[in-house]
């Protein structure tokens, strides 16, 4: 089973939330699973000292990235370390960034993407508000990277719910895309699943969805239902709430006849040269 999901209930505790990591992705790795997704927030779930975190690990004095890098290496598994505070590189005094990295086997960092959307939204839930950008900067780029399962697109949880992201990544020629995520109870139950699934289907790739699922200090409920979605929109695992590794292979032939039969990259207009002028237009 190449392909490893993994859901958790993660803590402020980064000590703890490091160990409960480190036995769900040894039961990855024990599985067979070549690469493995934590979900956002994975090692400190509810600080509000991002920042300082986000420095301390920049400079090789955090806990998190050493612990990231030798549990790669020890496991023979490539990691998506869900979000982790980072600053940017130009900014290093500045606010963090909800930062998800890829490393590869040897415990390199293979790539990192800054979460483009931030969650500044109000909930009906016990919390009420939520702003992401009080503690985050937002991403400037989008990324993908080549993977021993495929071609690697990176997003996390609010990217969701931006097409045009995941067109952008397919068009760069993902064929799987991450979505660690800690979706609300309320905006996940009434979203997660139609978000996930069309996601798949609109970009034809793999949707590995980890999550945050369960209560949290706040006090604050995350939704789960992490998923890995196939490309023509089929959930092929799924876990509702609590820790959880899910497990899937990638059918690279199927993802290719789907492809193939339905070649909606090529068929796709909007952007197409003098296509879908403004009704007001002069022209």
């Amino acid at each position: 089973m190449s392909l490893a999901v993994i859901q958790m209930v993660s803590q402020p505790d980064v000590a703890v939330n490091l160990a409960q990591a480190r036995r769900l992705l040894e039961q990855a790795a024990e599985a067979g699973a070549r690469l493995a997704v934590l979900p956002e927030n994975f090692a400190a779930m509810g600080r509000r000292d991002v920042a300082e975190l986000g420095r301390a690990e920049a400079v090789g004095q955090g806990p998190i990235l050493p612990w990231l890098k030798q549990a790669a290496r020890d496991l023979k598994l490539w990691i998506v370390a869900g979000t982790l505070p980072l600053p940017p590189a130009a900014v290093p005094l500045g606010k963090a960034c909800a930062c998800s990295l890829l490393i590869d086997d040897q415990g390199q960092v293979v790539a990192r993407y800054d979460k483009l959307h931030l969650f500044d939204v109000d909930v009906a839930d016990n919390r009420g508000r939520y702003r992401e950008s009080d503690d985050y900067a937002h991403g400037q780029r989008i990324v993908v990277a080549d993977t021993p399962v495929g071609r690697l697109g990176l997003t996390v949880c609010y990217d969701l719910r931006f097409p045009e992201l995941y067109s952008a990544l397919r068009e760069a020629g993902a064929e799987l895309i991450t979505a660690p995520s800690a979706f609300t109870a309320v905006t996940g139950a009434a979203h997660w699943d139609v978000l996930i699934r069309a996601r798949a289907i609109e970009t034809q790739c793999y949707i590995l969805a980890a999550a945050q699922g369960g209560m949290h200090p706040g006090p604050r409920e995350t939704y789960g239902h992490a998923a890995i979605v196939d490309p023509w929109g089929r959930i092929v695992a799924q876990q509702a709430q609590g820790e959880a590794v899910l497990l899937a292979e990638r059918d690279s032939t199927e993802q290719a006849s789907i492809r193939a039969r339905m070649p909606v990259v090529s068929h796709r207009r909007l952007f197409a040269q003098g296509a879908l002028r403004p009704a007001n237009s002069a022209e």
